[in-house]
């Protein structure tokens, strides 16, 4: 059996756990290309978490919000390599402990610590509303973030009487070598990508402001609104796509194996199939299932592929196929009545199978249709 993303190519944007993210890809068959978009700053280097530790220490809050596992045990890692350890444990014992799910809660009672609630829907807007509800007015508050300030939270926070200590751990930056990224946005341009994940707020929001530093934002949004698919671990990583209008899938659960699922089952669902010669074929990125036999299609071969597809049976002349070509290729001086020949036969060879696409003389090509 076929594997269900195979003959797709997959983008993964991903910094932290990226090689797991891609070998979940690739067991179900699909292609990565890997474009890092952020770099992690070392915990022993953030001279800003440092100083806000110390700050809580000194001046103890009344609540504590645990928003991510990771995030929690690294502050608390760090605190202990600055020779904080302590104080932080001490401080934090004194305040009404808080958890937006299931990992940083295991965070927290690692640090022998208890959380006093956690929202089961795990959504910061359920912990929000708790929060809201028990009153903040006057109250010392700590959010430990994770990535990108969740800025709505703390500014509702804010303008109900709180004060906000932003504890900011695992903060990013653009990627150390930013050529992996470049060349991730050329393929996605060039129509050489049939997904994009994002496993993070911080690494969409750098995809944007890289594409836009490059002044190309008008074209990496044209792909991700209307021609891959975007797939988001979950809310909170969707929504500077969803500024931009960029629609998403998102699995039910924010959990990297949830959203491979997810993407194995959403990506098939938009080939194109159609029943030409007498088989079944179903166009993937860059592939076609015949009889649910992959074949491997050259980008050019597949182009012709794609158009004639669109109308079986319809004959499709040279000049119209030469247009298609030269939209693929994005170069108008080499694309003539003899590439179109030399990309139909290409075609022909890679799909393996006689009488699929035909030749209508002095007229040009068609995809066979059955006859009922």
């Amino acid at each position: 059996m076929t594997a269900p993303l195979a003959g797709y190519t997959v983008g993964v944007t991903a910094a932290r756990r990226a090689d797991e993210l891609g070998a979940l890809l690739e067991r179900r068959g699909a292609g990565v290309q890997y474009g890092p978009a952020i770099r992690i700053i070392p915990l022993t280097d953030d001279a800003l978490l440092e100083r806000r530790t110390r700050a809580l220490i000194d001046a103890p809050a009344d609540v504590v919000v645990a928003t991510t596992g990771i995030g929690f045990r690294g502050w608390v890692e760090a605190a202990e390599g600055w020779g904080l350890g302590d104080g932080l444990l001490t401080a934090l014992t004194k305040a009404t402990v808080l958890t937006r799910g299931p990992k940083a809660k295991g965070a927290v009672r690692a640090a022998g610590l208890v959380e006093e609630w956690s929202p089961a829907s795990e959504a910061s807007a359920e912990l929000l509303e708790h929060l809201l509800a028990s009153g903040v007015s006057g109250k010392r508050i700590a959010v430990q973030l994770h990535g990108e300030p969740v800025q709505d939270f703390v500014d509702t926070l804010r303008a109900a009487g709180a004060e906000v200590v932003e504890v900011p751990v695992y903060r990013w930056t653009g990627p150390a070598d930013p050529v992996p990224l470049t060349r991730l946005l050329d393929a996605l341009v060039a129509g050489q990508l049939d997904a994009m994940t994002f496993t993070s707020a911080p690494a969409a929001a750098s995809v944007l402001r890289t594409a836009e530093d490059q002044r190309r934002l008008a074209e990496v949004l044209d792909a991700l609104r209307y021609r891959v698919l975007v797939a988001c671990v979950g809310p909170i990583t969707a929504q500077p796509l969803a500024r931009m209008g960029v629609p998403m899938i998102q699995p039910a659960r924010a959990r990297i194996g949830a959203l491979v699922r997810e993407l194995a089952v959403a990506l098939p669902t938009r080939a194109t199939r159609v029943r030409a010669g007498g088989r079944v074929l179903e166009l993937r990125g860059q592939a076609v299932l015949v009889d649910d036999e992959l074949r491997p299609v050259p980008p050019a071969p597949m182009a012709v592929l794609r158009a004639l597809a669109e109308n079986p049976g319809t004959v499709l002349s040279r000049r119209m196929l030469a247009g298609v070509l030269r939209k693929h290729s994005g170069r108008a001086d080499t694309v003539d009545a003899h590439a179109v020949e030399t990309a139909v036969g290409r075609l022909r060879a890679a799909l393996g199978v006689p009488g699929l696409v035909t030749t209508v003389v002095k007229r040009g090509y068609c995809l066979t249709v059955d006859q009922p």
